[in-house]
């Protein structure tokens, strides 16, 4: 009884102390009234959504932190990134949807707040809806394009970015493969890093590292987030009132909210995320159907599958989980996924049943094999080998990878099948997975696939 006593004071007094800690916090926070005289909007679902949006603000960063950051010139007042983050009504889950900031949009009528000229609806690129309206109109344009009521607004900009994961200590992130941006300075080998938050911000930035543009920096937004859920809950901060506090004072001290997100919001998301592990959470991007939509007077725009989005938004409003959440195996992160590379094996001992062996190994972790072992022309090999035209390296390398011990040799002119050659050296396949290899009906992945493991 001593026992159960004393925890029920601790936890009574900790959470007392939590809603004291944040209460001074809740008079520093830029409000926006922004759901005031708001019509014609959906019906609530379950649980909560927090539309989160970065802006390009960068008032209060030096002149040296912006040389070395790259973040000269004036900004444009617009949203940087636009997220829908959605809290399950039990606490226990996090779903965050991305919405590419060039979506094809159709701005509901509005008084544009530069000029103050009404406007009728009219077809826009979703991050313009900022630019022409604030974040009132933000909010009423993703409303109307998703469905999904949103019920708090934070708006986040580099200032904040930056200063928070300082005060975090740094978040650490790893790549499969080099990442080098020459417009954000970003330059990262293979390996894991720790970012401060001026090298964090280069890596949410970037998206001109490969051919993927804004949808390739979406998906490494959504790996830093999940890093830093990783290292908010691992670290102790929301256990500690005075490290909480510095926290949340630096994070709030350059953001903008809605006057409904107050002191018993912030305790609540606290408490909720006490519980949480990267794999409480799951992370999407609108499923795409044209990367390249030509809107006549704007240009190229981002136009979402009709069909699949709307059933993704379906799924946040009954508040289900993006991804059926299984324990993280062990696999080795490649840089190409397993199942954009196509194999063919080939026996080459006398041993038989090999061939059919490996390829089965290999398509059980995603390979594209041809399902048709064949038997070598000499069956004498003393080492297995991945047979690779020098085109399609990478490619070998993942493959190796999934082959300890296999050689890579290279054969110009094979062309894009690869070819192992099984050898008496083979034991088993090991897993190996992508970076950015999508899983789940939505192209989801759970927080603890993307983690450094």
């Amino acid at each position: 009884m001593r026992v159960a006593t004393t925890c029920s004071v601790t936890v009574l007094a900790a959470a007392g102390i939590g809603h004291a800690v944040v209460s001074g916090l809740d008079t520093e926070i830029n409000r926006i009234d922004l759901f005031k005289d708001m019509k014609n909007r959906p019906s609530a679902g379950h649980g909560m959504n927090v539309l989160l949006v970065g802006t390009d603000g960068r008032d209060k960063i030096t002149p040296a932190e912006r040389a070395k950051y790259r973040l000269g010139g004036a900004p444009c007042h617009c949203t940087d990134t636009i997220m829908i983050v959605h809290l399950s009504a039990d606490q226990d889950r996090a779903s965050i949807v991305s919405l590419p900031r060039d979506s094809y949009a159709e701005i509901p009528p509005h008084t544009d707040q530069t000029t103050g000229k009404q406007h009728q609806q009219h077809p826009v690129k979703l991050n313009a809806a900022y630019a022409e309206g604030g974040p009132h109109l933000t909010v009423r344009t993703v409303e109307h394009m998703t469905g999904v009521k949103i019920d708090h607004y934070l708006e986040v900009d580099f200032t904040s970015f930056m200063k928070t994961v300082d005060v975090l200590g740094g978040v650490d992130i790893c790549t499969a493969k080099p990442l080098k941006d020459s417009y954000t300075g970003l330059d990262m080998a293979v390996g894991t890093h720790r970012l401060d938050g001026g090298q964090a911000l280069q890596y949410v930035r970037a998206r001109h590292t490969d051919g993927a543009g804004d949808l390739g920096r979406m998906q490494r937004q959504q790996r830093f987030l999940a890093a830093l859920i990783a290292k908010t809950t691992s670290s102790g901060v929301l256990l500690n009132p005075v490290k909480f506090r510095e926290v949340a004072r630096t994070l709030l001290s350059s953001v903008r909210a809605d006057k409904g997100f107050g002191t018993d919001q912030m305790v609540e998301l606290a408490r909720a995320m006490r519980g949480f592990s990267p794999s409480s959470s799951d992370f999407t991007t609108v499923p795409v159907g044209d990367v390249s939509f030509p809107v006549k007077g704007i240009g190229s725009t981002v136009k979402w599958d009709p069909v699949k989005s709307k059933k993704l938004f379906q799924t946040l409003r009954d508040d289900e989980p993006l991804a059926v959440h299984h324990p993280r195996k062990k696999e080795t992160v490649v840089g190409v996924a397993p199942e954009q590379i196509h194999v063919q094996v080939e026996n080459g001992t006398m041993s038989p049943g090999l061939g059919k062996t490996v390829d089965a190994q290999l398509r059980g972790t995603g390979f594209r094999t041809s399902g048709a072992p064949a038997n070598a022309a000499q069956r004498t090999a003393q080492h297995t080998v991945v047979l690779y035209d020098p085109r399609w390296d990478r490619s070998a390398k993942a493959l190796a990878a999934a082959l300890p011990g296999a050689r890579l040799q290279a054969v110009n002119g094979q062309g894009p099948v690869l070819k192992v050659l099984a050898g008496p050296d083979f034991k088993a396949v090991q897993a190996v997975r992508a970076e950015d290899a999508h899983q789940g009906e939505f192209g989801t992945v759970t927080g603890d696939q993307v983690v450094c493991g």
